[in-house]
């Protein structure tokens, strides 16, 4: 493994967040099309890799509980996918650190196994040509390609269509999760039971954003054509986005993904940590709702 993986080496998994999500069309093998402007948030799960001649991986931290009895982890799947593609045996012992809720729209599991290719990479000395890279990531999950880079992007296609956007101003940011279930297939056909069509692909806001209000405003005039289903399957999300925007300073609250995880977006990080405080506080959020307010991922300074 060499020195540098003899100290052990650490890789951050940002929670992605999606601003806004349309859902465009439908490929005929029954993938969904988006379009989706994609950020970073400055919290998410830590994946650690130490020597070992045997590939294997513990599951600790908040929510870790729930995935220590996989053996098929999607870590260890991205680990043997490198190590085919890389042609080396796959080795090192693997420690995930579960700090984001499961399942829960914010790119948990695809953010943990685009750590592991990037961990293992740099662990295993491998380079792979960054198409080939982003195959390997596709294949192991729509999601995947996306949390490689850990940048505002726009994501279209089924998640590999992925495009630079212009710099974002500061923003803060607040993230609920209620701890419900909401499966992504139930949350598609209930959008078909709501709705036979399609939205056009306008997850990118035009002109230049000053300041997080005037980038919150911009971003009002999409939306996320999931969030009408995901509350008719769990209503308490209704409740969670209700709960965000009544906090001092919001400027807009949202669901990501396919629920059922919401943000908030506020003008700093600060404001975003005082509105997470303030949820409890006041008692708009029930004290088992997962709760965190800070700031966009910056690999410069983040403590991932």
């Amino acid at each position: 493994m060499g020195a540098a993986a003899a100290a052990g080496l650490v890789e951050g998994a940002p929670a992605k967040v999606n601003l806004t999500l349309r859902v465009t069309g439908r490929r005929d093998d029954g993938y969904h099309l988006l379009d989706s402007l994609v950020v970073f948030a400055d919290i998410g799960d830590r994946l650690t890799v130490a020597p070992s001649e045997a590939l294997s991986l513990t599951v600790g931290g908040p929510f870790g509980a729930a995935l220590a009895a996989e053996d098929d982890n999607l870590v260890l799947r991205a680990a043997r996918a490198l190590a085919e593609a890389a042609g080396v045996a796959p080795h090192g012992a693997l420690a995930l650190t579960k700090t984001l809720p499961l399942a829960s729209g914010i790119g948990g599991g695809s953010a943990d196994a685009a750590a592991a290719l990037r961990l293992l990479a740099r662990c295993w000395g491998v380079t792979l040509p960054d198409p080939a890279m982003r195959r390997l990531a596709l294949g192991l999950g729509a999601d995947v390609p996306v949390c490689l880079d850990r940048r505002a992007v726009r994501m279209a296609g089924i998640g590999e269509v992925l495009s630079p956007v212009p710099p974002l101003p500061t923003l803060g940011m607040v993230l609920v999760n209620p701890g419900v279930a909401c499966p992504t297939p139930a949350i598609f056909r209930k959008r078909a039971e709501m709705t036979a069509g399609f939205s056009p692909a306008d997850a990118v806001p035009s002109g230049a954003w000053a300041d997080a209000a005037g980038f919150a405003a911009a971003l009002a005039a999409s939306g996320n054509d999931l969030e009408a289903p995901a509350i008719a399957v769990a209503p308490v999300i209704g409740a969670v986005i209700a709960a965000i925007r009544a906090q001092p300073g919001c400027l807009l609250a949202r669901m990501s993904g396919s629920g059922a995880t919401c943000f908030g977006l506020f003008p700093d990080s600060a404001a975003a940590a005082a509105a997470a405080a303030g949820l409890a506080r006041t008692g708009l959020a029930r004290a088992d709702w997962w709760k965190w307010g800070g700031g966009l991922y910056d690999p410069t300074c983040s403590a991932l």
